[in-house]
Order: C-alpha cells, then sequence, then structure tokens
C-alpha cells in the first residue's frame, strides 16, 4: 500500500525529493494518523527521519533538522521528504511508514498517532546515495 520513489544519487549538498504513493485508507476509522520516513544505512540501526501528523504537526531526527522537509498531500495520497544540503551520511535507503507503534517509539507524544493503532505499513524502500 505504501510504494516510495525519487531515490538516486546525488553529489553532497545537493537535493533530492523523495515521494510515497499511499493506497488504501489506512487510517480509516480513527480520527487522526501519522505517517514518517526512516532510513537505514549498511551496517546501521533503522532511524527515524521525520514524521508527519493529520494535525500538521512535524518532527525531526537532530541530524536533518534545517535541511530536510516532510509534507503530505492528502488530495493526492502522497507523502513526501524533501532532502537539501546532502551530505554522505544521508547515504541510506530509505522507507516510508505509516506505522504509528514504531513512529510513537521513535518521537513519543511528539507527534499525534493514534494509541489504539496496531499496525504497521511500509513501503519497500528507496536508495539515496550521496557522495
Amino acid at each position: 500500500q505504501l510504494v516510495e520513489s525519487g531515490g538516486g544519487s546525488a553529489q553532497a549538498g545537493g537535493s533530492l525529493r523523495l515521494s510515497c504513493s499511499v493506497s488504501g485508507d489506512i487510517y480509516n476509522g480513527y480520527s487522526s494518523y501519522c505517517m514518517g520516513w526512516f532510513r537505514q544505512a549498511p551496517g546501521k540501526e533503522r532511524e527515524g527521519v521525520a514524521g508527519i501528523d493529520s494535525g500538521g504537526g512535524a518532527h525531526y531526527a537532530d541530524s536533518v533538522k534545517g535541511r530536510f522537509t516532510i509534507s503530505l498531500d492528502n488530495a493526492n495520497n502522497t507523502l513526501y521528504l524533501q532532502m537539501n544540503s546532502l551530505k554522505p551520511e544521508d547515504t541510506a535507503m530509505y522507507y516510508c511508514a505509516a506505522d504509528p507503534v514504531q513512529i510513537r517509539l521513535w518521537v513519543g507524544s511528539n507527534l499525534a498517532c493514534p494509541r489504539r493503532a496496531h499496525f504497521g505499513y511500509w513501503g519497500p524502500g528507496t536508495q539515496v546515495t550521496v557522495s
């Protein structure tokens, strides 16, 4: 139900925009929702990058604050991650997630993820390489 696109190679200091197409009404029946971007570099654990909730709240990892922007186009059911001033350490597989459990574990109460929702949908990932 989630499919990422927009990954690729970029030079340090460059930009990329990731997209995540969402199909199906994942949060049907819930009054709030949250979605996020995670990444995993080779040999490292998966980490949260950016999250957004239905109230427009956003949360970012310290390593990407001021460089990345998460946004949601409800009309087109698409989640975006605008990545500017890319660094080699941003190289990773990036995943789009509609997983309120994992997002809450990462951001706590900083995003309005529905507490009753115990599902997790993830995209297959898109590779970002910065050199």
